[in-house]
């Protein structure tokens, strides 16, 4: 049984928020850290990877849609998103091995909330769309194939943090790492025996001169400032994500 499990989900190849995080003493003293998915998408994802692997056992990886779209481009089919397919060709060979190896979902025992599930988006699907207001009925279609004894379903892909109850099922979203949507700062969360919800600050300003600076990738600056500027409120996300959640 787990006693504390930190979640870290969509850090999208941003350094800069990513060693924020993993510098936090909750982290750091955590038994063990969940990778929820969409790591390494962004300008910065040789360094990302490294950081992570370089953490041994402490880290348990889960695969996102955005994994999966970088181990596809570098077969020879691109993402229509350009960071993609840049840092698709930036991995060594070893790195798209790691991510085409990623388990869809993870199922752990957290002190104090019993069988957890972890996955990127939602158990079945690695970029299907579920929001805090999504309907009940939606969530009863997205959960049925989940085994009773899992009472927390933990995820991440929409980047906006929550957690809701859904007919005695806690869900929880941990937000983003490196693309949060609704404000800056680095949003994971922290399991065990409850749920807490986390942002951790950090320098946004020399963070965003950090990845211009050290990324090869052409709008390095540009990408630096819309995302970890966060310059996406969480109620213009939940505008468009919403027709893709079927409302």
């Amino acid at each position: 049984m787990l006693e504390r499990v930190a979640v870290l989900s969509d850090v999208h190849g941003a350094l800069p928020p990513l060693e924020a995080v993993l510098a936090e003493p909750d982290v750091a003293a955590a038994d063990l850290i969940v990778l929820t998915g969409d790591i390494a998408a962004g300008p910065q994802p040789v360094e990302v990877l490294d950081l992570l692997a370089g953490l041994g056992d402490r880290v348990r990886w889960v695969g996102g849609n955005a994994d999966r779209e970088l181990v596809e481009a570098r077969a020879g089919r691109p993402s229509p998103i350009e960071v993609s397919n840049w840092a698709a060709g930036q991995l060594r060979d070893d790195q798209v091995a790691r991510l085409a190896a990623l388990p869809t979902a993870v199922t752990l025992p957290v002190a104090g909330l019993g069988e957890v599930l972890f996955c990127h988006a939602t158990p079945r699907d690695d970029e299907e769309v579920v929001l805090v207001d999504s309907r009940l009925s939606r969530w009863a279609e997205v959960l049925a194939d989940v085994p009773a004894e899992v009472r927390t379903v933990v995820c991440g892909h929409t980047h906006m943090p929550f957690a809701r109850l859904v007919d005695r099922r806690l869900v929880v979203n941990a937000g983003s790492v490196g693309m949060p949507y609704g404000g800056p700062g680095a949003d994971w969360a922290l399991l065990g025996p409850g749920v807490q919800l986390r942002r951790t600050a950090f320098d946004v300003d020399a963070a965003c001169a950090r990845v211009a600076a050290e990324s090869g990738f052409p709008d390095a600056a540009g990408w630096a400032d819309e995302y970890l500027r966060s310059r996406h409120s969480d109620a213009g996300a939940l505008a468009v994500f919403g027709p893709r959640d079927g409302r």
